[in-house]
């Protein structure tokens, strides 16, 4: 009989790596690998190099009040110089309201609040089901009912304001929300229509997105606004507003048809034929099955596009709209003493633009989370463990 193998014991391995915490998070993110922490160890270096001149230029040799000569006296220190926010002090009606009449700036000032809170009433999850979609979008009608209400005039005592003079804040939001809410429904059918059987539905939704996306936004208001009007019967042109919004539209309506396309192309074919096998027709699968699943796939991409579109709305100075970037530049084109400072100008509407468009990324990050499976068993659980509670 042979002798029994001696015992080795097993070398001890090391501890699982902490996962929670402020280490764990700088492992995870700045340091993972070589390349990562050297990358992290050069930006940090940078930042501590010019941070403090930054600071000291933005904040402590700046010049907070609308002093055109502290402004030049701080702008011609070599030795300490300093940003003159005096500038949007000076200027922010016109940066932010353009050419609006100025005894009135309370009009486009009450319209931008109400569509501010509209958007953010409608980010949040309880107003969903407090109120349903369908009374959302009515009060999103009264909404845009009250702003053009606001901006135009003309009854109720409010002075008549053309929309050449609409401008600032007020446009680029009005722009915005209003091609976005337009742009989807189109995507989502030109999207749809890409993947028909029908030959002269794909054909003619495929000419549609290719064409738009083949050329730049600012040829498309250029034919909107100055080309578009040619083909009409004398004496019919349409307002310059409603041209821009329709270009807009149609152009962010492309692009996005291409990210719902990619959605919808992700789904498994299997689904398809489930849904075919329960007997439901086109439109229930596609409204019931594939698209809540498609647009949970792409909601980055989405975002996306929206955040292109708020920005793109930059562009309508083209046409002699000035929304934020155009109003700050009417508003330092004749005069002297404050257009030296537009680099602050331009810094305070990059803030506003950042703020937007990182709140709308923030938003698409909380969509994820919230629609991924695990989180919505957790919610559902949690509904149910609450509606136990109650009913005992």
């Amino acid at each position: 009989m042979s002798a029994a193998a001696p015992f080795i014991p097993v070398p001890a391995r090391p501890a699982p790596v902490r996962l929670l915490g402020p280490r764990a998070w700088l492992a995870r993110n700045l340091f993972p690998d070589r390349g990562s922490s050297l990358a992290t160890l050069i930006i940090a270096a940078l930042v501590i190099g010019y941070f403090p001149a930054l600071l000291d230029w933005a904040i402590f040799n700046a010049v907070f009040s609308a002093d055109n000569a502290a402004c030049r006296a701080v702008a011609h220190d070599t030795a300490n110089p300093g940003a003159c926010w005096g500038v949007v002090v000076e200027k922010y009606r016109l940066i932010l309201f353009g050419r609006f009449p100025h005894a009135d700036h309370w009009r486009p000032l009450v319209a931008t609040l109400l569509v501010i809170a509209a958007l953010v009433t409608s980010c949040l999850p309880r107003v969903w089901a407090r109120i349903g979609m369908r009374w959302l979008a009515f009060a999103w009608l009264l909404v845009f009912a009250a702003f053009f209400l606001l901006m135009r005039g003309g009854i109720a005592g409010l002075a008549y304001v053309e929309t050449a003079r609409w401008g600032g804040l007020p446009l680029t939001l009005l722009l915005t929300t209003l091609c976005i809410a337009a742009a989807f429904p189109i995507a989502v059918l030109a999207a749809l229509g890409r993947l028909s059987q029908l030959p002269a539905v794909r054909a003619t939704c495929i000419a549609y997105i290719e064409l738009v996306r083949g050329v730049p936004l600012i040829s498309v208001l250029f034919m909107a606004s100055f080309m578009f009007p040619l083909f009409l019967p004398p004496g019919m042109t349409p307002d310059v507003l409603l041209r821009v919004l329709a270009g807009i539209t149609l152009f962010a309506a492309a692009y996005l048809a291409e990210v719902v396309r990619g959605g919808l192309q992700a789904i498994p074919r299997g689904q398809h034929e489930a849904a075919a096998s329960l007997g439901l027709t086109y439109w229930q699968t596609q409204r019931r099955i594939l698209l809540p699943q498609a647009l949970r796939h792409v909601v980055p991409a989405i975002v996306n596009s929206f955040i292109s579109t708020f920005k793109d709305t930059s562009l309508v100075t083209i046409v002699s709209l000035y929304e934020l970037t155009g109003a700050l530049g009417l508003a330092l084109r004749g005069d002297t003493d404050w257009r030296p400072f537009h680099f602050e100008g331009y810094l305070f509407i990059a803030a506003i633009y950042w703020v937007g468009c990182n709140g709308m990324s923030a938003y698409s990050r909380w969509v994820e989370r919230r629609l991924e499976p695990g989180h919505r068993a957790a919610n559902a659980a949690a509904t149910t463990a609450a509606a136990g509670g109650n009913r005992q």
